[in-house]
């Protein structure tokens, strides 16, 4: 699976983006998706995932209430709605896939795959 993120840009504190996903092939639907981020000289941390089927969903403790995460897989796309931004939040996010159940409540990086170019999200206090 390919997957191209889109959506980031440069914001004051308070203010919202909505990330996009886009994914190519025909098997998006079968693919649990997760959101990542990658701030300067940080390891990358887990965000947001959501089930294949976009029936569930998880959030990292800093962004639950802030960050929704949805699917349209007619669209192949998952969204990333970021509301009431911190500077916190700036960093280089990331989509990817991955094909382990979520029940298995993988976060690590290295269960997902399809890594594309990130979106930079800039978080002005």
């Amino acid at each position: 699976v390919q997957l191209q993120a889109s959506g980031g840009g440069s914001v004051r504190a308070g203010g919202s983006l909505r990330l996009s996903c886009v994914a190519s092939g025909r098997t998006f639907s079968t693919y649990g998706m997760g959101w990542f981020r990658q701030a300067p000289g940080k390891e990358r941390e887990f965000v947001a995932r959501i089930s294949a089927s976009g029936s569930s969903t998880d959030y990292v403790d800093s962004v639950k209430g802030r960050f929704t995460l949805s699917r349209d897989n007619a669209k192949n796309t998952v969204y990333l709605q970021m509301n009431s931004l911190k500077p916190e939040d700036t960093a280089v996010y990331h989509c990817a896939a991955t094909t382990y159940a979520f029940a298995l409540r993988f976060t690590n990086p290295s269960r997902y795959l399809g890594w594309g170019q990130g979106t930079q999200v800039t978080v002005s206090s």
